[in-house]
């Protein structure tokens, strides 16, 4: 499966594709609506100044952020289609007509009418449903997915195979199992060792590889390896992809594994990189949804603070001090979730149905109303809308001791939401937190604007599903 990079981020191929055919479809589907509701209506495709186009495009936009929101693609891997098929649903019945509505009522123009949106709607879930169905069928034939080959049967090879087997969204390659390289102890299991048969270039040949894994062991050269530079040309230069073990599982998994990291790496890799311009638009986006999310959501945080007042008293905030970039403190504020004598016996994590929190609290915490005071705290400056969760310096020094590279996601503001918010569940252990910091250094590595609008849009389904929530 081939991928593109769009400001650093991987998009698979087939996937963008796949989306700008269902962009189609979602825009025919309003035009059936209005044409089945409405047949006296004059409908000029060929007119470019159609008003009809402007409210296409709106419902086609919304429809897709939906999906991309409640997290349709990535439901394949874990429920299959049947999950597909109800998230599908749910995105376009629930999210899309609820966000269509309230746009209609704001910019009344847009407006196409209750029944122009219900039959386009229920066109578009049966178009949409049929076309995802033939794509996952056609992408889950194994002769169209990558033929990976791992360079290498060591240790690296060996973690590298069990990451990769690990995920759950591996859907785009196929390990057709790993080549000895020189000297050294093969430590994959032997139905995963490849013989080698001539060179690596006949290997791949013979096997239709497609791109070859190199995690070879440092070890080789200590022991008189040599680093197989004429083979590996011989493939690139014959249209075989070459890649890094670490830049694939980058690739494939959204987050950087811990295990293969270099020092080096990080610096020489693209990514890790200051720009002025990005920092300042991010900035932009950081107020102007804070300011629209503070319209919409002051008078539930007025509630809020009245039901944790009327639930354990006063304070109705809590304050908390988080470190934030480059190491650099600051108070975070949220509403108060858990009693007032709750750290008591010093800083603890967050436990799974945890007894310090109130009643109040534990719903707000399943809602995320808790965080709402942190607005206040990305228009200061000391967080972003997106960005690493902020520890608590507490933690902060126990975790950078035990955890290498922790002190790296510092490099970039702290976030309201993050990556690993999305990939990973609540962290409550040194564990935890190693794994999520896979995550954010993906974030630190390649965060841009884009990158961003996509954290926000996919929260939502963080949001309505109470997912990783303590």
């Amino acid at each position: 499966m081939a991928y593109i990079r769009v400001f650093n981020h991987y998009v698979h191929t087939p996937y963008l594709l796949l989306s700008l055919v269902e962009a189609l479809i979602l825009v025919g589907s309003l035009y059936a609506g209005i044409s089945i509701r409405l047949p006296e209506e004059p409908i000029d495709l060929s007119n470019l100044g159609d008003p009809f186009y402007a409210k296409a495009t709106l419902f086609a936009f919304i429809m897709l952020s939906c999906t991309l929101a409640i997290g349709v693609y990535q439901s394949r891997f874990r429920e299959g289609f049947s999950g597909v098929a109800i998230r599908t649903v749910v995105a376009y019945c629930l999210l899309g007509a609820s966000a269509l509505t309230v746009i209609y009522y704001v910019i009344p123009p847009l407006y196409v009418g209750r029944g122009v949106l219900s039959i386009s709607i229920f066109v578009s879930i049966f178009f949409v449903l049929l076309l995802r169905f033939g794509f996952f069928s056609l992408v889950d034939i194994t002769r169209l997915q990558r033929r990976v080959l791992i360079l290498g049967s060591g240790k690296k090879a060996q973690d590298t195979l069990e990451l990769l087997e690990a995920s759950i969204e591996k859907g785009g390659f196929q390990i057709v199992g790993c080549l000895p390289c020189g000297p050294g102890e093969i430590q994959v299991s032997k139905d995963k060792v490849i013989q080698p048969m001539g060179s690596i270039y006949k290997v791949v040949e013979s096997l239709a590889i497609d791109e070859v894994l190199v995690a070879l062991d440092e070890r080789r050269r200590s022991e008189g390896g040599e680093f197989p530079l004429d083979d590996l040309l011989d493939c690139k230069l014959t249209g075989v992809k070459v890649t890094d073990a670490i830049e694939f599982h980058e690739r494939e998994t959204g987050k950087i594994e811990l295990t293969l990291l270099q020092p080096s790496w990080m610096v020489f890799s693209s990514g890790f990189k200051f720009s002025q311009i990005r920092d300042f638009f991010k900035r932009i986006f950081d107020i102007t949804i804070c300011l629209i999310l503070l319209v919409f959501a002051l008078p539930a945080m007025l509630l809020t603070a009245l039901l944790v007042y009327l639930d354990d008293g006063a304070p109705v905030l809590f304050k908390q001090v988080r470190v934030g970039l480059n190491g650099k403190e600051f108070t975070l504020y949220k509403f108060r979730s858990m009693r007032k004598d709750a750290e008591k016996d010093g800083a603890q994590w967050a436990k799974k149905n945890d007894s310090r929190v109130t009643r109040v609290g534990n719903f707000i915490r399943n809602t995320r109303l808790d965080e709402l005071p942190q607005i206040y705290n990305v228009l200061r400056g000391d967080m972003s809308f997106v960005g690493p969760r902020p520890e608590r310096p507490e933690f902060v020094g126990d975790l950078a001791s035990q955890i290498p590279y922790f002190e790296e996601r510092h490099r970039v503001k702290p976030g309201l939401m993050g990556w690993a918010q999305l990939k990973y569940p609540y962290g409550a252990s040194v564990e935890d937190a190693a794994q999520k910091l896979r995550y954010d250094l993906y974030y630190t590595k390649n965060h841009s604007l884009i990158l961003d609008i996509l954290i926000v849009i996919q929260t939502v389904e963080v949001v309505l599903l109470g997912k990783g929530v303590r």
